[in-house]
């Protein structure tokens, strides 16, 4: 199936449309993702041209307005994904809320600093990792076949990137000018600056100099592979591993918690009921989620959200485990 190229041309992609329920759940599918091929500045540099750039819950850091937003509802945090061939770079930028990314396919090299020198880890699928704040950071799909990262942005605004200075100068090689209020302007499709909104000034080396840097041990300090020995609790037959939250593996500051659920062939756990949305990813297997009034498979690569107040029961009918992420926002 041919994909859009940009994302004013979601005509283009057969069958898209976001699922929905009405009750307790809402879905979205993993083959109805909608793709946004230029959500950043760096959309047509040679090497950056092919990723694709979901937003999934909430409105994420797109620089394109017409990036599709599957679930609009605030959930305390953003929920996005990229999807990316062999060889393909997200340039080197920061953030100013929490990012993490959980692999649910590909090898992917995370590079930290202005030039992606400073330090560097490879991560597979069932890895995780939350880089912190104020900190350039990259990433590339080093493997042979098509990678998908599924992230969480903490906040409902998570603000906009700092793009490393050389972004800048390779985005308007190819066209691309970013304006202050965080839109793209397209010259090669003949847009103009218009006098009422300026480009974004390039980062300065000042800027530069704010950031900070993490080693080498730093950066694995920031990750949890598959294999890691990390907090859990264990019910029945499954287990929960704690990724991130104040009595998780990764327990600095962040606006929300992860966990990651290996639910046990022929198994069920009760997740109880959450004061906030709670957001569920399949990684491997399905699950069926239950709620007092509603129900939903959950298959790999599908995201779904439960109402908050809401009891919920995952099952597992499978013969073979079955490996869901968690995310609750952390209340104030």
């Amino acid at each position: 199936m041919q994909k859009n190229r940009n994302c004013n041309e979601k005509e283009n992609v057969a069958g898209m449309k976001t699922s929905t329920r009405q009750n307790d759940i809402k879905i979205v599918k993993y083959n109805e993702l909608e793709p946004c091929f230029d959500a950043f500045i760096d959309t047509r540099t040679p090497g950056s041209d092919k990723k694709e750039n979901f937003t999934i819950i909430g409105p994420g850091v797109s620089e394109n307005p017409n990036q599709h937003v599957h679930i609009m509802e605030p959930h305390g945090f953003n929920i996005g994904a990229a999807r990316q061939p062999p060889a393909c770079v997200n340039s080197q930028h920061s953030h100013d809320t929490a990012e993490f990314f959980y692999v649910h396919s590909g090898t992917w090299s995370f590079v930290l600093g202005e030039d992606g020198k400073d330090a560097s880890v490879t991560l597979n699928a069932g890895d995780a990792i939350s880089i912190p704040t104020h900190i350039f950071r990259g990433f590339e799909n080093i493997g042979q076949d098509m990678g998908f990262l599924w992230a969480v942005l903490g906040g409902d605004d998570p603000g906009r990137v700092l793009w490393a200075p050389a972004v800048f100068d390779m985005a308007e090689e190819y066209g691309l000018i970013l304006l202050e209020n965080g839109s793209l302007i397209d010259t090669h499709k003949g847009e103009r600056v218009s006098d009422t909104v300026k480009p974004m000034a390039k980062t300065t080396a000042a800027q530069v100099a704010q950031l900070q840097t993490l080693s080498a041990q730093d950066l694995r300090n920031s990750c949890v592979t598959s294999s890691d020995p990390v907090p859990m609790d264990k019910k029945s037959n499954s287990m929960m591993r704690k990724i991130v939250g104040p009595d998780g593996q990764l327990n600095w500051p962040h606006e929300f918690s992860v966990n990651e659920i290996r639910l046990a062939a022929q198994d069920s756990i009760a997740l109880g009921k959450s004061a906030t949305h709670q957001v569920l990813f399949g990684h491997i297997g399905s699950a069926e989620i239950v709620t007092d009034s509603d129900s939903v498979m959950l298959e790999q690569g599908d995201t779904a959200t439960i109402a908050r107040n809401t009891h919920r029961t995952l099952y597992n009918h499978s013969h073979s485990d079955a490996i869901i992420v968690v995310v609750d926002a952390i209340l104030k």
